[in-house]
Order: structure tokens, then C-alpha cells, then sequence
């Protein structure tokens, strides 16, 4: 989130139009949220971070800001270069122009005199705090976030306030595999922007690397009610109702996605995925064909329309497919394992083994590839086999659509998933199982039924409190549970939160943040909905017969109805009576890297060809 120049009248918001930002992030709540001081301060009064603004004669610099609003780099650095030449600038003038300069160098990719105009603007004035922000974002884009990290720190130290250098901090954090760095940098920055979608994204995508698809749900609905052409925002909240298999949901997300941004392949790819799942193959090979005229080279749109085509029984369209994707990627695990699971659907098992045997040498772990090797186990009439493929395929993949459809099929509906209990978690009914490395809690009424218990902190889950509404809210009911600890700037707090479950359907609706130290959130119950005022300053509105989950905005006035007729079990269930004040507290977690495009995995580390790059540059 660069600093880009300010004169004339020229707000950053303009560059972003303009689509010249080197990463994308928050420029335009960045630029409103924080004061442009014509005059740097010392660190000490410091609050914010100064930008660039013209001197008194500065006409060279205006026209240099000028040029970079229309996208004109190359006039940009010239009248940059043009105003630097002034000899009679002051320090903290010259080296404002110089990080506008360096600026323009990132966006023509030229990397070394971008860095030489950083550096000598951090000479000649230390305690700009911008000029600090910019070099460790364009840092953090050459793959080094150890040394964007530093610069992101003294940026803060000189402007605590500086929402966007703790926004491409938790970047910097997500790429070197430390999630709660990023969540807490996500956490501080939509405090200082609560206007901007782009931490909130950022944190939502950490969530849901951890496999916290509910609380991410939560930030991504935050960030497309901010900006509801945020197609990004759809498609990443699209995601998060993938992982629950909130189908129809991720679809709808999806659709919006593409009214916003109609020449993105990989949306349409995903939404096919989406429709896949649920065997609708008709529309499901439409999106990966549109998927595949967009982008001809997308090898994973190939080999799904590959598997659409097999289920459908289209097997020489399907063969075509697979054999395209693996020729675009001939490592490509999971093309060989679904071109082996068409060919076991065709009868040609043998044919299939010797894909299977491929894929498994490619990916032994891939949650795909032990899916289809159950399967041709089912096939060769080896239940016990395909019974344990089928448990992994879902140890790796927790909630894996078809190899629970698969166990069911071989084992029988009271097949075991592989849990391991958590002694002495559970409550009444209830009971915590360790399921690969995700918690749930089950029950024997309600079969059908796994809560995933995402822990936002350190610990193990504990149950604290089963309550099933009364009427009108029939068939509902609420899972209150311990979260963990979090690190806080105060010492560590405790989390708790709450599992809002529709029990008659199987299915959960959310899970809430409801209380974090001594903070509480305030629930309002009605006959169709539950809204949530949460501590961060926000309403959460949940649908209660479809999961529809709405960001109302500032939470106002609303208090707990009356709770008489409540069913709770728990060792501090209140007695008869007595009111139980429902839930709340703000969350504590988060993903990605800056803004919209964020980070999707956590493990990325820097390589050391980059750290060669570092040399060069700072020598």
C-alpha cells in the first residue's frame, strides 16, 4: 500500500482507479483516515504518517503526481527528476519527492532505483514514516517479508496509528507461516479503518487457511457489505461456504462475483466446483468451459470438466479433458487420479490402477487421489481397504463430500470417521472428538449432526453450555464453548463462543465470538433471525432457517429477549428462573496478505535467491 505523491488535489484514491497501487490494499480509507500534514513533525508527534504535498513553487512535483494519476510513469519520474533537481529543497522536502519517485521506479518495475530513492529518502528524513511502509511493501514483493518486516516496525514505531503498515505487516506475517502475527496486525488495522474491506479480507483468509470457514464467513461479509462491488469479497466468502458445503450459498456468492468481474476464469472454475458438488453436471461443465475460454491454459478447469463429463458418461469428452489437463501439467496428481476414477466408471479398471499408481507417486497425500483410490478398492471388491482410504482421504480433507458419501456407502450409516475422544470436554449429551487435526462436538440425537469448534486461540475446547430455544425459535439451539487463550496487549484473555445450530436440519448456522476477557456480546432473539451486537462495533444478523448471515453495521440498542422455557445443561447453567445474557466478544483471528488478492496458504518462506536479490540492492 504505497504512499503515492499528493498534490494538487490528487487523493490516492485517484491512483487506485488508476490501478497503479504495487499491492493492492485500503489507499482510499488509508488516505481519509489519516491527516496530510503539508509539514513533517517529529516522531514524538507523530500520530499519523505524513504524505507528500507540494511546496509553495513546487509546479515539476505537481505535474509528476499528475502524470502518475493518468498512468504516465515514465512523464511521472521525469518531473520528479525535474523538481529534485531544485537545490534550494529542504531535507524532508527532497525526500518526500524522492519516495514519489521511487514510487514511479516500483511501477515500472525498476527495482533497483526504486530502492536507491528509498533509502536516500530514509537518509535525509528519518522519521518519515511512509517512506518506511513503501520499501517494505516492495520488499515483502520480492519475496523477502523478514526484511519488509522491519521496515513495516519502524514505520509503526514513527506513526502508531498507521492502519496501512499494519495491514501489509500481517502480510508480510502470513508469508513467512505465522497466523496469529497476521491475525493480530489484520485485528489492529480494521480498528484504526473499519471502513476499508481490505484487513478484513486479509484476516478472513488467515481464518480460513486454519480451517475457520465460519469466522471467516464473518470478516468476508464485513468486507463485500463495505464495498458491495468487492468481487474478490464474494468469491473468497464463496470459498468459506465451500468448506461447509453451504453449496447454493457459495454459488449465489459466486454469481455475484462474476456480474463484477465477468472475465475472471477462476471464478467461473470455482463456481463449477460449487456445482459439481452438488452433481448439477450441466452447469457445472458450462462454467468450466466458459472457465477454459477465458483462460485456455487453466489445467484444473480441464481436469473437473474431465470428471463432470465422466459422472455424465460422456467418457470420450472426459478423456479429452483429463488428457489436456495432464499435458498442461503432467505432475498433476489429481488429473491422474480422476482420470482413474473415470476409467473405473467406464469398466476399465486395469487402465485405472496404472493411473492410480501415477498419482499416488505424484501425491500420496492428496486428498483426491486416496478419494479415488477407495474407490477402485470398492470396485475390486476390497471393503476394508477402501473403508480405511476413505477415512484418510477425510483425515486429510475434514468433511471431504464424496469420501463421506463413499464411507457411508461401503461402511454402513454408523461408520466410524477415525474420531479420537477428548476426555472430559464434553456436557451432558455432548461430547468433543479430535477428527485429523479439527475438533468437533457430537451428540447421538442428532446424527447427522458434527460441530466444528474453531478455536481461535491456544487450548483445547471445552463445552460450557447446551440451550435449545423455545418457541418461536423451535429447533434451534445454542453450543456455547471455551475457544482458547489469545495474547492480547495486556496479558493473555480467554475466548468463548457460540455454535448457533439449526438441529431439526443438521446444520450450523454460525459460530460466534461471544466473549473475549471481560467483553460480552449483547443477542437479540426473534422468530426467523438472532442479531448479534458485538463488542468491534458491528451487528451480525443470522438467518435462522437458511444461515444467511448479514454485517448490519454500528451495533445499536437491543438487549436479550426473555429466555423463560429454555432448555440449558451445563455446570454453570443458571437456575430456574434466572436469565442467561447470551454471548459475545470480538473475534481473534484472520488471513492472507494485503487487501483483496490475499494470501492463500501461510506457508510460504522467503527463497534464498531473494535474499541474493537483498544483497544486491542494500549491498
Amino acid at each position: 500500500t504505497l504512499n503515492l505523491p499528493r498534490f494538487a488535489g490528487l487523493t490516492a484514491l485517484a491512483f487506485l482507479v488508476a490501478g497503479l497501487s504495487l499491492l493492492p490494499a485500503p489507499l482510499a480509507a488509508q488516505d481519509a483516515a489519516r491527516p496530510q500534514p503539508a509539514e513533517p513533525r517529529p516522531p514524538a508527534a507523530a500520530a499519523q504518517p505524513s504524505v507528500a504535498t507540494p511546496s509553495t513553487n513546487g509546479k515539476p512535483a505537481e505535474e509528476g503526481a499528475s502524470a502518475l494519476a493518468r498512468g504516465n510513469v515514465a512523464e511521472a519520474i521525469t518531473s520528479f527528476t525535474t523538481a529534485l533537481a531544485d537545490t534550494s529543497l529542504s531535507n524532508d522536502r527532497r525526500a518526500t519527492l524522492l519516495n514519489d519517485r521511487a514510487v514511479a521506479y516500483a511501477h515500472l518495475n525498476q527495482i533497483k532505483a526504486a530502492i536507491t530513492d528509498f533509502n536516500a529518502a530514509t537518509v535525509l528524513f528519518p522519521e518519515y514514516a511512509a517512506v518506511y511502509n513503501n520499501r517494505g511493501n516492495l520488499l515483502l514483493t520480492l519475496g523477502l517479508p523478514k526484511e519488509s518486516i522491519k521496515d513495516f516496525d519502524r514505520a509503526i514505531v514513527l506513526a502508531p496509528g498507521y492502519a496501512a503498515a499494519f495491514n501489509n505487516r500481517a502480510g508480510a506475517y502470513v508469508k513467512l507461516g505465522q497466523p496469529q502475527d497476521a491475525i493480530r496486525d489484520y485485528t489492529r488495522a480494521i480498528q484504526l479503518m473499519p471502513a476499508s474491506p481490505a484487513p478484513l479480507t486479509g484476516r478472513g483468509r488467515v481464518h480460513l487457511s486454519l480451517m475457520r470457514p465460519h469466522t471467516a464467513t464473518r470478516d468476508f461479509t464485513r468486507a463485500v457489505n463495505l464495498d458491495a462491488r468487492f468481487a474478490s469479497g464474494y468469491r473468497n466468502r464463496a470459498e468459506a461456504k465451500l468448506a461447509v458445503q453451504s453449496y447454493d450459498e457459495a454459488i449465489e456468492d459466486l454469481s455475484r462475483a462474476i456480474a463484477f468481474d465477468v472475465a475472471n476464469a477462476e471464478i467461473y472454475n470455482v463456481r463449477g466446483q460449487a456445482y459439481l458438488a452438488l452433481k448439477n453436471l450441466a452447469s457445472a461443465i458450462k462454467d468450466f468451459s466458459q472457465a477454459i475460454d477465458l483462460n485456455p491454459k487453466l489445467a484444473s478447469a480441464y481436469q473437473s470438466r474431465g470428471l463432470a463429463h465422466g459422472l455424465a458418461e460422456a467418457y470420450d469428452e472426459a478423456y479429452a479433458d483429463l488428457n489436456k489437463a495432464i499435458e498442461l501439467d503432467p505432475r498433476s496428481s489429481i488429473a491422474f487420479a480422476l482420470r482413474a476414477y473415470v476409467y473405473k466408471l467406464n469398466g476399465q479398471l486395469d487402465i485405472a490402477l496404472t493411473d492410480i499408481e501415477t498419482a499416488q507417486k505424484l501425491g500420496p497425500d492428496q486428498p483426491e487421489v486416496v478419494w479415488a483410490l477407495a474407490e477402485l478398492d470398492e470396485a475390486q471388491g476390497q471393503p476394508a481397504k477402501a473403508i480405511a482410504h476413505y477415512r484418510k482421504a477425510l483425515s486429510l480433507r475434514p468433511g471431504y463430500k464424496d469420501a463421506t458419501e463413499g464411507l457411508l456407502r461401503v461402511a454402513g450409516p454408523d461408520a466410524d470417521p477415525g474420531d479420537t475422544l477428548v476426555q472430559g470436554a464434553g456436557i451432558e449429551f455432548w461430547r468433543v472428538v479430535l477428527r485429523a487435526n479439527r475438533y468437533f462436538a457430537i451428540n447421538d440425537q442428532f446424527a447427522q449432526l458434527s460441530v466444528p469448534l474453531e478455536m481461535l486461540g491456544e487450548g483445547k475446547p471445552k463445552l460450557i453450555e447446551w440451550e435449545v430455544k423455545p418457541a418461536p425459535v423451535k429447533g434451534i439451539g445454542v453450543l456455547r464453548f471455551n475457544g482458547g487463550t489469545v495474547k492480547t496487549a495486556t496479558g493473555s484473555e480467554d475466548i468463548e463462543l457460540v455454535a448457533i445450530i439449526d438441529f431439526e436440519a443438521s446444520n450450523v448456522i454460525a459460530i460466534v465470538p461471544h466473549k473475549q476477557g471481560a467483553k460480552t456480546a449483547t443477542w437479540t432473539w426473534e422468530s426467523s433471525r438472532v442479531v448479534v451486537a458485538a463488542v468491534d462495533g458491528t451487528t451480525d444478523e443470522f438467518n435462522l432457517r437458511n444461515g444467511a448471515i448479514d454485517i448490519a453495521g454500528p451495533a445499536g440498542a437491543g438487549g436479550v429477549s426473555g429466555f423463560a422455557g429454555q432448555r440449558r445443561y451445563g455446570a454453570n447453567a443458571p437456575q430456574r428462573g434466572e436469565r442467561w445474557a447470551p454471548w459475545n466478544q470480538p473475534w481473534a483471528g484472520g488471513s492472507g496478505a494485503q487487501g483483496p488478492r490475499s494470501q492463500r496458504t501461510t506457508s510460504a518462506a522467503p527463497k534464498k535467491k531473494a535474499k541474493t536479490l537483498f544483497d544486491l540492492l542494500f549491498h
